[in-house]
């Protein structure tokens, strides 16, 4: 079965209120016109004046302990940037964090609803979960392993808090279905991989090979759930048979005409 979207007294549109609609779309009257010219300059103005002189979103911590103190200043006399891979880890652990949430949020909804519109299992949810605790565990040891405190949150991990606080709401918001939420779940996992791929990047410049190492493993399971998440949304959306390629099939075998 695929989304089911229901036709309602929806009236966000113009065409609901065809009078109305008629009065808006004329000329404004003169009396109507604001009483001084001017346009969304000055809004931009004052936007600028609070980009310019706005503080940074926040600074990596200074190492709490004698073993990150040394790591971070021979990186930094070899020409490195240890705070820039440590804010970056911090980001890497904060978006775990909130997958691991994301994953939660949507077992309960599947458990809530016993919706049966993809082939998406209940095991299938609990082990992508259990991936994304134990990538959130993988990047914390590799944070405390140069140094870094896991428990601070960094620039970057600020950020993506922020971003993902939509993603959030999407998928525990009641009112959205399976197909709904897997299109939110979809857009975490893209960005996850991307940042993925990032990391392990610094990580190479850093020379760190154990994290490397850890971080590849965790990039090939994030990319088997992107596959994953997006067959399960698409077959929620279009229903499993299009979303396997077999419904374009089937109407033409149905249909002979249309072959042509």
């Amino acid at each position: 079965m695929k989304e089911q979207t229901h036709i309602g007294m929806n009236r966000t549109g113009l065409q609901m209120s065809p009078f109305d609609a008629g009065s808006m779309q004329s000329p404004v009257p003169a009396s109507m016109m604001p009483a001084t010219p001017g346009d969304d300059s000055a809004l931009a103005e004052l936007r600028s004046t609070y980009i310019t002189g706005a503080e940074p979103l926040g600074s990596v911590p200074i190492p709490g302990t004698i073993k990150g103190a040394i790591t971070t200043g021979v990186s930094t006399l070899a020409g490195g940037q240890p705070q820039l891979l440590l804010d970056k880890l911090g980001e890497r652990l904060a978006f775990e964090r909130t997958g691991t949430r994301l994953y939660d949020a949507l077992i309960t909804k599947f458990e809530a609803t016993q919706d049966e519109s993809t082939s998406m299992t209940l095991a299938d949810l609990q082990q992508i979960r259990q991936d994304e605790a134990r990538h959130f565990a993988i990047v914390a040891e590799a944070i405390e392993s140069i140094g870094g405190d896991p428990t601070s949150q960094t620039p970057c991990a600020d950020l993506v808090g922020v971003e993902s606080m939509g993603l959030m709401q999407a998928v525990c918001d009641p009112r959205t279905t399976i197909a709904q939420s897997l299109h939110a779940i979809l857009v975490a996992e893209l960005a996850d991989q991307a940042g993925w791929e990032m990391l392990i990047a610094l990580t190479q410049e850093h020379k760190q090979s154990a994290m490397v190492t850890d971080f590849n493993v965790a990039l090939a399971e994030e990319r088997t759930h992107l596959q994953r998440v997006q067959q399960w949304f698409e077959e929620a959306t279009v229903g499993r048979a299009i979303s396997a390629g077999a419904g374009i099939d089937d109407i033409s075998d149905a249909n002979p005409s249309h072959m042509h």
